[in-house]
């Protein structure tokens, strides 16, 4: 029996990218020759397709992974979606559905969550994972439903407290909310995220104090963390700390040279203390990183001129870190 070993396209991208599987593939006419002469049955023929059927669906299933860890995603999931079709496979959904978040597209990734949670129903980790698409699909009521599953799996889950939490705040209940992220770093304090969003939500419920806490205990652990110094600024603004709440946006600014938000904020505050200059600066900053925010500066500055302070940034941080990172 002669075989031939040739490659074929098993999956094409839209751009014609084709990811050539290496298939064997026997000739029909020598097939057709073999069967007629020694009279090979059904079951013979049955067995060959399952066998030819497994053999596409692994090399399928392997360029797919492989694509996805390679970044090349439009092809992994061309890949994978022709594996799933072939067979009924919990890690090829696994691997699918990281593929479609790639891609932004949310509702077909969190099926195939759904497809893994009906093969495995106490696994937490496939739950907490649709509990964070659902959040991204701003889909509440389900992020609270995966949530509660897992708490009834594991009534000690922290990140099962987080995602009723966000679920919550997303329903309007920001003190329910409160209520559960505090469970949730009781749980593990070395939760960030946690204790990041219950500042936050205290931020908006007017509670300075506490939000300022939470802050506070963030940059202790993470001193560079800019949504900790964010979240620091904002509430000394808040609570008339004008030269406290300068002093953490220039800390955010060193961490991060390219957060428009902070030089924005920090310019809001410059202007109400009336240092136009300052203001003035910061403004520029904000219109030569985001050009189109020109509404959300204070004072009337256009982005003039042939320098490219994006550029100047850069440079200047890159010698803070000679290895560029």
């Amino acid at each position: 029996m002669s075989f031939n070993l040739i490659y074929v396209p098993l999956c094409q991208t839209d751009s014609a990218l084709a990811f050539f599987c290496r298939v064997e593939i026997e000739l029909e006419f020598t097939m057709g020759f073999f069967k007629s002469l020694f009279g090979v049955g059904n079951e013979s023929d049955k067995q060959s397709k399952t066998d030819d059927k497994q053999r596409q669906f692994d090399v399928l299933k392997y360029d797919g992974v492989r694509a996805l860890r390679m970044g090349q995603v439009d092809i992994a999931v061309n890949c994978l979606e022709h594996a799933i079709q072939l067979q009924d496979d919990l890690e090829v959904c696994d691997y699918l559905s990281q593929a479609l978040l790639h891609q932004g597209r949310l509702d077909e990734a969190y099926r195939y969550l759904q497809r893994m949670a009906e093969g495995e129903p106490d696994n937490q980790q496939i739950y907490l994972r649709m509990g964070s698409v659902a959040y991204m699909r701003e889909d509440y009521q389900a992020e609270a439903d995966v949530a509660n599953h897992v708490l009834q799996l594991n009534a000690d889950s922290p990140q099962a407290h987080y995602l009723l939490a966000q679920a919550y705040i997303g329903q309007g209940n920001p003190i329910v909310a409160i209520a559960m992220l505090t469970k949730a770093v009781a749980l593990d304090d070395k939760f960030l995220a946690a204790y990041l969003l219950r500042g936050d939500t205290l931020l908006k419920m007017g509670d300075l104090q506490g939000a300022k806490a939470d802050a506070n205990l963030l940059i202790a652990q993470q001193p560079d963390n800019e949504d900790a110094l964010m979240l620091a600024a904002r509430a000394s603004e808040t609570m008339g700390n004008h030269d406290e709440a300068i002093a953490l946006y220039d800390r955010v600014v060193e961490a991060n040279p390219f957060s428009v938000t902070a030089f924005k904020e920090r310019g809001a505050i410059r202007m109400a203390l009336g240092d136009k200059d300052g203001a003035e600066a910061d403004a520029r900053a904000v219109l030569e990183l985001a050009p189109n925010e020109v509404a959300g500066v204070t004072g009337n500055y256009t982005a003039r001129g042939t320098e490219d302070i994006q550029r100047k940034v850069e440079d200047a941080y890159r010698n803070n870190n000679p290895l560029g990172l």
